[in-house]
């Protein structure tokens, strides 16, 4: 009877197991699967195959959605929180070629068979673009200050070597990957790349919308006119050099590695969005609240068309609101209206805007009518404003401002200050308190010049016309040569030293910018010019814009004459108020300001920290023949304040935008994490935020956001056609966390 019993209840678990869709293998494994689980094993003819990606897509849901994870170090995955729908799954990864795909429905067991690359050009191909771009043969450190065309055909305003570097990285990786597939094939006629790679940059265009022919004209006049800055035709053949030897069979000298540790713990989801349109940056929640629109829509821009687009994850559904006043850019403004988006701890988008209508508001430059005018008037012919959606009422409002506006953030004060980078001459606000209270945009709306305190007198004078102004000088009374003060390097009057009983005014345009939790202080990336380029740190006092008060820190000059980093692009503040800052030269710095022995006084012109500054160069190959920096690019920096994603609190996390990846530090080991997103090939972030849904539910309630935000959507390893794409990121306890 005991032996009968047994042998049923084996029986019957038996069936459970096959009703679950779980086979013996699955279960001898280790592997758990659930209802919205797929789970198996990945081999190859040499056994297991450990720390290669398994990808799910299914198209049966309102928008394209794919799943991805790692193996663990068996070969064994767990796909978790799959939407009911039938799936292709497949293997992808280095050293292999993309497996065939088998269908799968959550709930079910698929065990893969990895493919091996037949050769090093097979296995190649889904290298990351930055592994291709690190090819490149830029002119030798030894070649500069160019001569021009009837010298060494390097353009007269490239002085050294990181100048050209700042170029190829701020202005030929601005809006998309280069050495993607896309980019690093190019058609030749008659077998002149030269010729060819003319005529690519006479083609570029837009995101197919109905007026793509504008920006078409947009985008081919900014390629045609970054191309003459190197020099035209040195220039052309640096490309064209690059892409001859690709064809002829050059490859990358080191593949790239697997991902390993945690690495193996992150699972990637990805949806389409935004009905094709190119989408710019994307928001969930508000940063010092992540729990703020927990489950709620994602919000992105749509900066060409003037869009906000929503995706809700729950259903897949992607939705458009136009904003007012965003109509689509003229010929001579491809960067559109609406730009950059940020939640408050109401759930409002809040959205910066590139252009206006109609006139500046008179109390932009009437005294009379605001303290702010009268200390430092913004005169401006066109009008500036941003906007603000309210999900709660589905209205969007246009608030007037007296200042451009491109990156938005928020302060720690009970004000709820709502801070704008943008204007190349001053650096505005929003008193999101007052305007709630009064629907006043010139009682909420404040802004201070960035100047700094040369004088060493512990203030600012009052008195502008006793300033010293940009353009005067680029140099302080008795110190080095530097670009304070200058939009560029060497201004044409030649270097003069700065009145040093003077407060000195400087501009350039500020960037990527945050707020420091710990006193609220402003910290903006000024990233012109690109070599150093800096940070601004503000901060306002009791009593703005009398107590405005600005320092600038930059990169450290080397004994060589080049820099320790540059093309500064994004900053944040971990909870200790120490910045981390992402370089476009490939670096991620540190900057720490109460080791500085000098904070004001006529030698603070940007080179009297070094001792502040640490670097470190970022995952993947350098450029041939260049010492700083990596060959990745990136562009802003977020800091994990609250710990949302799992890997420690105070994590700075900058993108991989030509490493298809997000990249985190983790300070205490000083190591980096990778989080590539292998499909589509193409993945371009520009930012990322982080959201809790569910505090309750470990790993599954939380998760980091990101977006493909590549203007040239047909770049993506899908080709013409491509969305954007909402991207999630999770971090498992382990890889088969279900």
């Amino acid at each position: 009877m005991k032996r009968q019993l047994i042998a049923a209840l084996l029986a019957s678990t038996v069936l459970i197991a096959a009703t679950a869709g779980i086979d013996a293998r699955a279960a001898d494994s280790g592997i758990h699967i659930v209802a919205d689980s797929i789970g198996g094993t990945v081999t190859s003819t040499t056994g297991p195959e450990a720390g290669v990606w398994v990808i799910a897509q299914t198209k049966d849901l309102p928008n394209t959605f794919v799943k991805i994870v790692v193996t663990d170090d068996r070969g064994r995955y767990v796909l978790p929180q799959l939407p009911k729908a039938k799936y292709k799954v497949w293997v992808r990864g280095y050293g292999l070629i993309d497996s065939d795909p088998v269908d799968a429905l959550p709930g079910t067991t698929a065990n893969l068979t990895a493919k091996a690359a037949p050769d090093a050009k097979s296995a190649a191909q889904i290298y990351p673009p930055n592994y291709w771009y690190a090819l490149l043969h830029p002119p030798g450190a030894g070649e500069f200050p160019g001569t021009g065309a009837e010298g060494n055909g390097i353009g007269k305003t490239m002085h050294t070597q990181q100048e050209w570097l700042g170029h190829m990285k701020e202005n030929c990786l601005f809006c998309h990957q280069l050495g993607d597939k896309a980019t690093r094939e190019v058609a030749t006629s008659g077998g002149n790349s030269v010729e060819a790679w003319a005529a690519r940059i006479q083609m570029a265009r837009a995101d197919g919308d109905v007026v793509v022919g504008n920006h078409a004209r947009d985008f081919s006049a900014q390629m045609q006119n970054n191309m003459a800055r190197y020099g035209r035709e040195r220039g052309l053949k640096m490309f064209a050099d690059w892409s001859d030897r690709i064809a002829a069979g050059e490859l990358p000298p080191t593949p790239p590695p697997r991902p390993e540790g945690v690495e193996r713990n992150v699972v990637v989801t990805l949806w389409d969005w935004a009905d094709g349109h190119f989408i710019h940056d994307e928001a969930t929640s508000d940063k010092r609240d992540p729990s703020v629109n927990g489950n709620g829509p994602i919000y992105g821009t749509d900066t060409l068309n003037g869009h906000l687009a929503l995706l809700d994850p729950a259903t897949g559904k992607s939705t458009i609101i136009d904003i007012p006043g965003s109509n689509p850019p003229s010929p001579h403004n491809q960067n559109g209206q609406v730009h950059n988006p940020m939640l408050d701890g109401k759930g409002r988008v809040w959205m910066s805007m590139r252009d206006g209508e109609g006139k500046s508001p008179d109390w932009c430059t009437d005294g009379t009518q605001s303290p702010f005018a009268k200390y430092f008037p913004m005169e401006e012919k066109q009008g500036k404003q941003v906007s603000v959606y309210d999900p709660a009422t589905g209205k969007v409002t246009l608030v007037p401002v007296c200042f451009d506006s491109h990156h938005v953030n928020l302060g720690h004060t009970k004000d709820n200050v709502l801070y704008f980078s943008g204007d190349f001459n001053a650096f505005g606000w929003i008193n999101t308190r007052v305007w709630d209270e009064t629907h006043d945009a010139k009682k909420a709306v404040g802004w201070c010049p960035f100047v700094l305190d040369t004088s060493g007198d512990g203030k600012i004078d009052p008195d502008r016309s006793k300033w010293n102004n940009p353009g005067d000088a680029i140099a302080a009374a008795g110190g080095a040569e530097g670009t304070v003060g200058t939009k560029t390097a060497v201004p044409a009057t030649g270097p003069a030293a700065l009145d040093a009983k003077k407060d000195t005014r400087i501009n350039g345009f500020p960037y990527g910018m945050n707020i420091s939790p710990v006193d609220d202080s402003i910290w903006v990336a000024k990233y012109t010019p690109t070599v150093p380029s800096g940070l601004i740190r503000m901060e306002l006092g009791k009593n703005p814009p009398e107590t405005c008060k600005t320092e600038y820190y930059e990169p450290p000059k080397l004994a060589d004459g080049t820099y320790a980093a540059f093309n500064t692009r994004g900053v944040d503040l971990d909870s200790k108020g120490i910045a981390w800052v992402a370089f476009g030269a490939g670096e991620l710095g540190r900057f720490d300001r109460s080791k500085c022995k000098v904070l004001s006084g006529p030698t603070a012109n940007g080179q009297q920290c070094a001792e502040g500054w640490s670097f470190w160069k970022t995952p993947g190959p350098a450029v041939t023949g260049v010492k700083v920096g990596s060959a990745d690019w990136h562009y802003l920096t977020w800091v994990d304040l609250h710990n949302v994603f799992g890997l420690g609190k105070d994590v700075p996390i900058i993108p991989g935008s030509n490493s298809d990846s997000l990249i985190a530090f983790l300070p205490d080991t000083q190591k980096f994490v990778v989080m590539r997103v292998p499909y589509p090939m193409g993945f371009y972030p520009r930012g990322l935020d982080a959201r809790i849904d569910d505090a309750t539910a470990g790993w599954k309630g939380k998760a980091i956001w990101s977006d493909n935000s590549e203007t040239a959507l047909w770049h993506q390893e899908t080709g013409e056609g491509s969305y954007s794409k909402v991207v999630k990121f999770q971090m498992r306890p382990d890889p088969l966390a279900d």
